[in-house]
């Protein structure tokens, strides 16, 4: 595996990161103000783009655009996964995690053929 495999994969986990953090980390403080949550997500995302787009940029040398989708929506479930436990403290069922596997498998099967 080359450079150009494995940056985008690392910054697409960086971005990821950012994002579920602007999209969801203010579920842990329901009483802030709304248009201040937005506010503060949106410099989030920001940030979050400049990790994303040269991810993308840089992944398409040595993946497709829907190879390159597929790996962001797994690191999104991964990364959802860990958030989900340690900032909201909420418990993973059995069945999202199994239903998170289907959804890996399924994305698996961008990378065949």
């Amino acid at each position: 595996m080359t450079l150009a495999h494995v940056t985008p994969i690392l910054l697409l986990a960086m971005s990821n990161v950012f994002m579920t953090f602007a999209w969801y980390g203010h579920l842990k403080f329901p009483t802030a103000p709304l248009l201040a949550v937005i506010l503060i997500s949106w410099g989030i995302a920001l940030f979050e783009y400049t990790l994303a787009v040269p991810a993308n940029r840089i992944g398409h040398q040595v993946y497709t655009a829907a190879q390159l989708k597929t790996i962001q929506e797994v690191i999104t479930l991964v990364v959802f996964v860990g958030f989900s436990v340690f900032w909201l403290k909420e418990a993973i069922s059995w069945t999202t995690a199994a239903g998170f596997g289907f959804i890996a498998l399924g994305a698996a099967l961008v990378f065949r053929g």
